[in-house]
């Protein structure tokens, strides 16, 4: 019998290749989307949608209970859904820490509770830490975040932790990157025309995990059907702050580059300015004071060593396998 799997934020970049590695398994796929959500990259004939609306807890128990009427519940369900970018700092925890337990309260509620609830964090929970020595961030170290977005999700991770027997598995991934993603795109587009940025001069160790990587790495603890358990998720490998561009620019055929490097301070006074002039006309800004946290971090180090003693991930795409990748995705699809 087919095993059942829910996708929530399925129209999302990560959410929708979540989808596709449940397909690729044999799995019943459900993609959970609001109405008026995309469906570009869910046109495959045998995924199921569940309508689910993150913003309104009466509307969310109505619909899940309608669900369960209908077609039962789920045997995993993949908690993708969240918010990365919001005008007002605040809806970050609405978005993701009170979507969260509002969900999860609904669904055990309702006697709706997984086999597993799998929970995709991020490594942004613990802040600019190990910052002297650029040692691997571990799980034994105290998360410290100091963005709005970083502090939403540690509050998320906390409650899952707290809720006694709560089949939970928390993922925290670095960087991801792949096809369909707009905000590492915007580095490619900037190369493309000839810009190449950089954000301050102190050595900076960046990490990152092709999305098809998060996705193995997520199967293979339903496979290993683990619980109670949190894991850090990149490619293995520790990249300077040049590489990433240094790969983009091969693969774009080594277009000449003016190369700019932004001091740390005068970045931080672009970015407030920025947020300030989106806010102002009811937007959200690419860059923005929480960003300059992120750009301004020095050590993206993570120990994955559980993730591959545990659960036998190996990461298959290291930085120039799926830079290869994403710019003919880029190009096939014209976004170049």
């Amino acid at each position: 019998m087919e095993k059942k799997v829910l996708v929530t934020g399925a129209s999302g970049f990560i959410g929708s290749f979540l989808v596709e590695g449940g397909l690729e398994r044999g799995m019943q796929v459900w993609a959970g989307v609001r109405k008026s959500s995309s469906r570009k990259y869910l046109q495959d004939s045998r995924i199921s949608f569940a309508e689910l609306d993150f913003t309104d807890s009466d509307r969310l128990e109505e619909q899940l209970k309608q669900h369960k009427l209908e077609h039962g519940g789920w045997d995993y369900i993949i908690h993708c859904a969240g918010v990365t970018k919001c005008r007002d700092k605040a809806d970050f925890e609405i978005g993701n820490y009170w979507a969260t337990r509002h969900f999860i309260e609904t669904l055990m509620r309702l006697e709706m509770l997984p086999e597993q609830f799998i929970y995709i964090s991020s490594l942004s929970i613990f802040g600019p830490i190990r910052e002297k020595d650029y040692s691997p961030i571990c799980e034994q170290d105290t998360p410290c975040p100091n963005t709005a977005y970083g502090v939403s999700k540690l509050h998320s991770e906390e409650y899952l932790q707290k809720l006694k027997d709560f089949p939970y598995v928390i993922f925290r991934p670095t960087g991801v990157y792949g096809p369909r993603e707009k905000d590492y795109f915007l580095m490619v587009e900037s190369i493309s025309r000839h810009v190449d940025f950089a954000a301050g001069f102190r050595r900076q160790d960046i990490t990152f995990v092709y999305v098809k990587d998060l996705v193995q790495a997520v199967y293979r603890a339903i496979d290993k059907k683990v619980v109670r358990r949190a894991y850090f998720v990149s490619d293995g490998y520790v990249y300077n702050s040049r590489t990433f561009s240094d790969l983009i620019q091969k693969e774009l055929g080594n277009p000449w580059l003016i190369r700019f490097t932004c001091p740390l301070a005068l970045l931080k006074v672009i970015s407030f300015f920025a947020e300030n002039i989106a806010r102002l006309f009811h937007k959200s800004s690419t860059l923005n004071l929480d960003k300059y946290k992120i750009m301004k971090q020095r050590n993206w180090q993570c120990d994955i060593t559980p993730l591959e003693k545990e659960l036998g991930y190996r990461a298959e795409y290291p930085l120039e396998r799926g830079v290869k990748e994403i710019i003919a995705w880029y190009k096939k699809e014209k976004w170049l």
